[in-house]
């Protein structure tokens, strides 16, 4: 399993908005081939700034199956409008267990 790490930077003023529509938009990914779950964080230092971790069977799954499908237009057009900037999208490989708290 990879992990999608998206930097995402959203419009001033559109905050709360964006987490609103991100149920929705969660939605559109939860039914993706390859998706196996999503968190989104909110920097408490920059509250524009929001991070979204997205858990993928594969890059591929995520890159040219995900991103080649409709879905990804459907997801495009929810948060899209949002953005203020591009997001940085890179994907890291689990190296074991997630340690417990």
């Amino acid at each position: 399993m990879v992990v999608e790490h998206a930097q995402l930077t959203v419009a001033a003023g559109r905050e709360d908005e964006f987490q609103e529509v991100f149920g929705t938009a969660r939605e559109v990914l939860a039914e993706a081939d390859g998706f196996r779950w999503a968190e989104l964080l909110r920097c408490e230092e920059r509250p524009r700034a929001f991070l979204l971790l997205v858990g993928w069977e594969s890059v591929e799954a995520h890159t040219a199956h995900f991103r080649g499908s409709a879905r990804f237009g459907r997801w495009r057009e929810l948060v899209g409008p949002f953005f203020a900037e591009p997001p940085a999208v890179e994907h890291y490989r689990e190296l074991g267990p997630r340690f417990p708290g």
